[in-house]
């Protein structure tokens, strides 16, 4: 097929549940691609001979190799081909950003068109294997000796575990909640990333011989010391970013009404049966915010409306998520921000607000808003859930003098992972900030490289295949 002929098929659309239909429960929104309209979309890619798509991956997946094989029914080779890059494809098709990664960098969306379904093609291959009972992991080799613990059973952790198992080097995953996954379970709703995926890639690390403790806070149940002391030749830690940022108001802590969005979206995720009342608002930009409006939907919040400080150009959500959360009947109020919590015996009645405008971009590059004077105006409201980012939690390196950055981020060697105590690596949110699973999935890559090398004595810079430096973060 020519390229002109590529370019003359239309951008293949998934089946999706309505949203009259979906309100109702947490099941999985998106339906995969059929055969048929998985080969039809994998014929839009022009197989460019400088691919900007492996360039927009975070994890530099092989874009254009696994689309060939998938072009040509070689579905289980299309598999293993993201394998090799890849420690979870399952998940990364499903909840990764794709519009501001590999389809992003997709020359056919620069072109004005639509860009290839990378993550959509992705999902097809993982869910084809499972539907025909393929293996999904290779065997790991007989474990060695040294071992290493791992904090935390997010995307970075789970990839520091699986590279690792995969080299012979056994590993142990401390988790502090009763469930494993980290953001991924407790962060993201079932009806963007449905539970028996992720319970899928740690039942491969336990077959791989990966040892899961759950309800374990390392700093409190254990300390580094002791991890030491059990013998543990190196530590990651990938405990992520679970604490709440505050809006900074006058009695956010002690009203009730006043949820944060991680708090919330964690206390639903594990089954707490929580009702925040008729009128909720959301305050945040980000695909947080797009989640907690969704959830409060589904638990019988009837009016619910999003605030953010920018224009929608600005917003950081997924574009698809937008999309479904307006479909659903939320309202995002642009350039409007919260001032002021008013509550009648310590509950919160109102929100008062202000119209902003957009001034200078700022470090972000975003234009800073800016109020507009006397734009003051109230909603009613029987909660409010802040939104706006998370920072790190440090009840892990308690004791420890550890090295941090302004912003409370763990200061590594940007191309190692290695903290200032040489046997710790960290890796995902606690470095990076809030950021997608890819670019955590890669830095456990990057992790797992220096920890095999520093525990076997080696060199950790020299010939090496992952640096961070490689990623334009």
């Amino acid at each position: 097929m020519k390229a002109k002929e590529r370019m003359g098929i239309a951008r293949q659309m998934p089946v999706e549940l309505t949203p009259a239909e979906r309100v109702q429960n947490f099941d999985e929104i998106v339906s995969g691609y059929n055969e048929f309209t998985a080969i039809l979309e994998a014929e839009r890619c022009l197989q460019c001979k400088k691919p900007t798509c492996i360039v927009g991956c975070p994890i530099h997946n092989n874009i254009p190799a696994f689309i060939v094989l998938l072009r040509e029914k070689k579905f289980e080779e299309a598999y293993w081909k993201i394998r090799e890059t890849s420690s979870m494809p399952a998940i990364c098709s499903r909840v990764c950003p794709h519009e501001f990664q590999c389809e992003g960098a997709c020359v056919r969306g620069k072109r004005k068109g639509q860009s290839v379904a990378i993550g959509m093609l992705e999902r097809f291959i993982v869910d084809w294997m499972v539907e025909n009972k393929r293996p999904l992991h290779n065997q790991c080799p007989i474990p060695g000796k040294k071992k290493v613990a791992v904090i935390g059973s997010g995307p970075a952790g789970m990839t520091v575990a699986y590279w690792l198992a995969h080299k012979g080097i056994p590993c142990t995953i401390f988790e502090s909640l009763p469930v494993y996954g980290g953001m991924l379970t407790v962060g993201i709703p079932s009806f963007r990333l449905p539970r028996d995926i992720i319970n899928a890639e740690f039942d491969a690390l336990k077959s791989c011989g990966v040892t899961l403790e759950h309800g374990v806070v390392i700093g409190k149940d254990k300390t580094i010391a002791d991890l030491r002391a059990e013998g543990f030749d190196a530590i990651f830690n990938g405990v992520g970013a679970h604490a709440s940022r505050k809006l900074g108001l006058d009695n956010e802590e002690n009203t009730e009404g006043v949820l944060h969005g991680v708090d919330y979206l964690r206390r639903i995720n594990l089954g707490e049966d929580l009702d925040i009342g008729k009128k909720v608002v959301v305050v945040g930009g980000g695909n947080v915010a797009i989640d907690v409006a969704r959830t409060a939907l589904r638990h019988s919040s009837k009016d619910v409306f999003i605030l953010y400080r920018r224009s929608r150009e600005e917003m950081p959500a997924s574009v698809a998520e937008i999309h479904h959360l307006e479909e659903e009947g939320v309202r995002i109020e642009f350039l409007a921000a919260p001032i002021k919590i008013h509550s009648e015996n310590g509950k919160l009645t109102k929100v008062e607000c202000v119209r902003m405008e957009l001034g200078e971009p700022d470090d972000s590059g975003r234009r800073r808003p800016v109020v507009q004077e006397g734009s003051n105006f109230m909603i009613e409201a029987d909660s409010i859930v802040p939104a706006i980012s998370q920072n790190v939690d440090h009840t892990v390196d308690k004791g420890q003098e550890i090295d941090l950055m302004s912003w409370g981020t763990y200061h590594t060697d940007p191309q190692t992972l290695q903290t200032s105590i040489e046997y710790i690596f960290a890796g995902g949110d606690n470095v990076l900030g809030p950021q997608t699973a890819a670019k955590a999935v890669y830095q456990g890559k990057v992790a797992a490289e220096s920890i095999e090398r520093y525990i076997n004595g080696q060199d950790l810079k020299k010939d090496r295949e992952f640096l961070c430096d490689q990623i334009d973060w």
